[in-house]
């Protein structure tokens, strides 16, 4: 299993960029596909979450409205679509791959593979 994200950059202010993550190894149409950032000296923050196809997707309050996610099933392939970029989206973007498991009477989910990252910074 790998994933591979690209399409990061140095971009201004209320600019946009396409991050992409491709898939390989299994099919992204069985799983639910994350993207997830990590700011300068800061934690992990969820930022979006698609099902197995685009009717079911999540976002973080402080995205909504400003980035999209989407999916190619025969591409393998993941997007995000970041628009109205601020400063405070400056982070490494990781794609992921949701696992979702239950123990006991308990249902949760983790994140059972990762990309490298792409970075995004947002500067003028």
């Amino acid at each position: 299993v790998q994933l591979v994200e690209s399409g990061g950059g140095l971009v201004q202010p209320g600019g946009s960029l396409t991050l992409s993550c491709a898939a390989s190894g299994f099919r992204i149409n069985t799983n639910y596909m994350s993207w997830v950032r990590q700011a300068p000296g800061k934690g992990l923050e969820w930022v979006s979450t698609t099902g197995s196809d685009d009717t079911n997707t999540y976002y973080a309050d402080s995205v909504k409205g400003r980035f999209s996610i989407s999916r190619d099933n025969a591409k393998n392939t993941v997007y995000l679509r970041v628009n109205s970029l601020k400063s405070e989206d400056t982070a490494l973007y990781y794609c992921a791959r949701r696992y979702d498991y239950c123990l006991g009477s308990g249902c949760s989910d983790t994140y059972d593979y990762w990309g490298q990252g792409t970075q995004v910074t947002v500067s003028s």
